[in-house]
């Protein structure tokens, strides 16, 4: 008689199923930079206690997608032009870093990994879906960081990882050319699995160059308003 492998089930708080509802809406452009999140509004809407919507937006105050203000409740924080920079420069800290250290450590085992989250992107260029494109684009920068085996580094990481899927979504919204975007993520994981840990940093840090252009794009709109 065989033996049954054990299951693990893994149960999500009611908090934690509410910031991510609310957090994949704001990621997608469902809610916009500046909507205002009504406690009311949103326990009605997915059925949950208010309570539950409160903790909720406090996790994702924390995590830097949501803006607490005092007597006015909460609203979809915006990317600033100086948000866009620190941004910008922080991954090419930890994202040049990961490359070049999974570069220095890649494997068989590391190698398929990265081309199956490479052609999670590449599909969904080839097939126009914006928002899947900005899921899998991040799914793969973060699987780089996971494969360094870099604790500190993906403890980092993790601070202000929602914080760079906005980022990324902003990015990519300029930058229309698909083809391009695909381009640039097929050159850095060809370098990585290559074991060229230089390229793999350069190729990191000059992939992220769009975030000067998201800055300048973030700039020019501060000053038309001003």
């Amino acid at each position: 008689m065989k033996r049954r492998s054990q299951l693990t089930i893994v149960h999500r708080s009611l908090e934690v199923q509410a910031a991510d509802a609310i957090r994949e809406e704001i990621l997608s452009g469902v809610l916009p930079p500046g909507s205002r999140l009504l406690e009311i509004e949103l326990s009605e809407r997915l059925n949950l206690s208010r309570g539950t919507i409160r903790a909720a937006l406090q996790q994702l105050t924390y995590e830097g997608l949501v803006e607490q203000f005092p007597y006015r409740g909460c609203a979809v924080s915006g990317l600033s032009s100086r948000d866009a920079w620190e941004l910008y420069t922080l991954r090419n800290a930890l994202e040049g870093l990961a490359a070049k250290l999974l570069a220095e450590s890649i494997t068989p085992a590391k190698t398929k990994i990265l081309h199956t989250k490479l052609q999670q992107l590449v599909k969904a260029a080839k097939l126009g879906k914006w928002q899947e494109l900005a899921d899998t684009d991040f799914a793969l920068h973060k699987t780089i960081i996971e494969l360094s085996e870099h604790q500190r580094l993906q403890q980092q990481y993790k601070i202000v990882e929602q914080q760079i899927r906005l980022y990324i979504v902003s990015c990519n919204a300029i930058h229309p050319d698909l083809d391009e975007i695909r381009l640039q993520h097929e050159s850095l994981v060809d370098a990585i699995c290559s074991g060229n840990a230089e390229v793999a940093e350069q190729i990191a840090q000059e992939h992220n160059g769009d975030g000067q252009a998201l800055i300048a794009h973030l700039n020019a709109l501060e000053q038309k308003d001003d």
